[in-house]
């Protein structure tokens, strides 16, 4: 680890308070001059730290700039040697962290970006991805399952996002199946599962889960603005976007690694804004109309159809129709 981020690993881990150029020097093992180099180069970053003479140095409890050691600060002690690669910009955290997964990538490897410039949803889609205000991250995940029960990836993913969002705010988040989560109507954050398969065996080699959630983002592309929305504005000043990644990862990787248990379906159900309501589906590009009963055990949505048909969805479009 570079001196700049040791430096900044030691501020996050004690955010708010002064800690002097001399201790800091001491604990690196470093001189007070290669200490002030870091600091420097730090706030060309963006960092906000304050130096007061003869005391030394702070990092703001309003810093909000993301950072792997910003993040393995509120990592549970399990996950602390994770890999985690954070960019300033990037194309897609999905993108680099299938070339990582098929150069072997450990499971649980975490790639994080301030802004993407080709975000990227399900079904071809684009996610607006702005700079400093979302977190766009993708987890590398070595799940023991068949290509058949991928599905349930995404679905634990979901419920786990949501109770890290559970920890921030006292509002209710939901999920429309199969991985998009509402907030007061409006999707605050999407989830784009990809398997990188061994085709010889026809098994999971990683599976790439990519989180997209807007977190203070309050413009929104004209397209966006009734149907986008986030979990706070700009103007929580003491919210912190690592605290919040380590949280998600935190839960994503407990969740994942105890998948077969399926436990969090109980919570997924109890989340759903579809279950109960009459819907419209998309499936080999046609429109179907049906009742939204339930999820499978295999994170699969039952359908009824109205001619009385029972359908089981694992993948596809749908869109809400409410009741009258």
């Amino acid at each position: 680890m570079s001196v700049k981020n040791e430096v900044l690993h030691i501020l996050e881990q004690h955010k708010g308070q002064t800690i002097s150029g001399q201790e800091l020097a001491e604990k690196l093992g470093v001189s007070r001059t290669a200490v002030w180099k870091a600091i420097n180069t730090l706030k060309d970053e963006g960092y906000l730290i304050n130096g007061v003479s003869n005391k030394g140095y702070s990092l703001s409890s309003s810093s909000d700039l993301m950072s792997a050691e910003g993040i393995r600060t509120f990592l549970k002690s399990e996950f602390q040697t994770l890999p985690i690669s954070v960019y300033k910009t990037i194309s897609s955290t999905n993108s680099e962290a299938k070339i990582q997964a098929m150069q072997n990538a450990g499971h649980g490897t975490v790639i994080i970006s301030e802004e993407q410039t080709e975000g990227r949803g399900r079904m071809g889609r684009s996610f607006y991805s702005p700079a400093e205000s979302g977190i766009y991250m993708s987890i590398i995940l070595k799940p023991n399952l068949n290509i058949a029960d991928s599905v349930l990836i995404t679905t634990a993913v979901a419920v786990a996002v949501c109770l890290s969002i559970d920890n921030f705010t006292n509002q209710k988040v939901e999920i429309k199946w199969v991985n998009d989560i509402y907030l007061n109507d409006k999707k605050i954050c999407g989830i784009l599962t990809e398997a990188v398969t061994d085709i010889e065996s026809g098994t999971i080699n990683s599976v790439v889960v990519g989180i997209g959630l807007n977190v203070k983002t309050e413009l929104f592309p004209s397209e966006l603005r009734e149907i986008a929305g986030s979990i706070f504005n700009t103007n929580n000043d003491s919210f912190i976007r690592n605290q919040l990644a380590a949280e998600i990862i935190n839960n994503v990787l407990n969740m994942c690694d105890n998948i077969e248990d399926r436990s969090f379906l109980k919570i997924y159900k109890e989340r759903s804004m579809i279950l109960g309501e009459k819907i419209r589906y998309l499936k080999n590009n046609q429109w179907f109309e049906g009742y939204a009963q339930d999820i499978d055990e295999f994170g699969g949505l039952v359908v009824f159809l109205e001619d009385g048909r029972k359908e089981v969805l694992h993948s596809g479009e749908i869109s809400v129709r409410k009741q009258i």
